[in-house]
């Protein structure tokens, strides 16, 4: 059978699926013999559970986690933006076209829009506050620089 991204929506996650997701999340590059030790399951299972999630989209891809201090020079901020009127479908378009914002997250409350920025340098940092401030529709912003994480 044909799946697409609605057959995220039907999946039924049981407890192995969610275990699988949450162990992938801890160690993306975990080899196979690993995660069934760690689900008392045979390497066969969780492999076809792995070909599940992914071909039902629920997997998306693999990435990297690096330690705190790999890049102890980056400077990384969270920023909240409150956008103005019905312009969040502009504000979104320009926001993506700014590298350093690593993530960006609608939000509820007095609060839009949520971005996680990475930065190379204060001025760096300086230069995309002032990016986004001077984006046509963004009302306001608050950003706290993110010290460590725990």
């Amino acid at each position: 059978m044909h799946s697409s991204s609605s057959d995220t929506q039907k999946h039924n996650f049981d407890h192995l699926d969610r275990s699988l997701i949450a162990l992938l999340r801890s160690d993306g590059r975990a080899p196979l013999s690993q995660l069934a030790k760690a689900l008392k399951v045979s390497r066969g299972t969780v492999q076809n559970r792995l070909d599940r999630l992914q071909n039902s989209g629920a997997i998306v891809g693999f990435t990297v986690r690096v330690r705190e201090d790999y890049a102890s020079d980056t400077i990384r901020a969270v920023m909240m933006v409150e956008v103005v009127g019905k312009s969040t479908s502009q504000v979104i378009r320009a926001l993506r076209g700014i590298p350093e914002l690593e993530a960006l997250h609608t939000t509820n409350g007095a609060w839009d829009l949520i971005a996680e920025v990475r930065a190379s340098s204060l001025a760096e940092f300086d230069r995309v506050l002032r990016d986004v401030r001077v984006i046509d529709g963004v009302l306001n912003s608050e950003t706290s620089l993110i010290l460590s994480t725990i």
